[in-house]
């Protein structure tokens, strides 16, 4: 059993949360390695060429994770007060998520099984 009273244990919890401004995105309709592809290409940039980079990259990632990046960006201006154009992407990463099942019907009474793969893309920006 945890020692001290619970609300004492709390703000012992809350004092060790990261307060980097980030979004996350749970149970996206893409793969990890598919969007890893995206992800790689912007990691460690600014924001404002980060975007570009998104706007002008053929993949259906790339359009999810624009939006996400834009509204980490909206996180750190209206909630850590932050300047966008000193932002840059310190972190992002996609984790697996679960895995849709469905049935596709095959020749002779057979059925194969189709995975559609999902993933939670998280996106972490910090300021130079």
């Amino acid at each position: 059993m945890a020692k001290g009273h619970r609300s004492q244990i709390k703000r012992e919890r809350n004092a060790n949360k990261d307060t980097r401004p980030s979004a996350k995105l749970s149970f996206a309709r893409v793969s990890v390695q598919k969007a890893c592809f995206v992800l790689d290409a912007i990691r460690g940039k600014d924001v404002e060429s980060a975007l570009g980079i998104l706007a002008y990259n053929p993949r259906y990632a790339s359009s999810v994770i624009e939006k996400l990046l834009k509204s980490a960006i909206a996180n750190a201006e209206n909630n850590n007060g932050m300047n966008v154009d000193n932002l840059y992407i310190e972190e992002c990463y996609a984790n697996k998520a679960t895995t849709m099942k469905r049935i596709k019907p095959r020749a002779q009474g057979r059925a194969y099984r189709i995975e559609k793969l999902t993933s939670h893309i998280t996106i972490v920006l910090n300021e130079r």
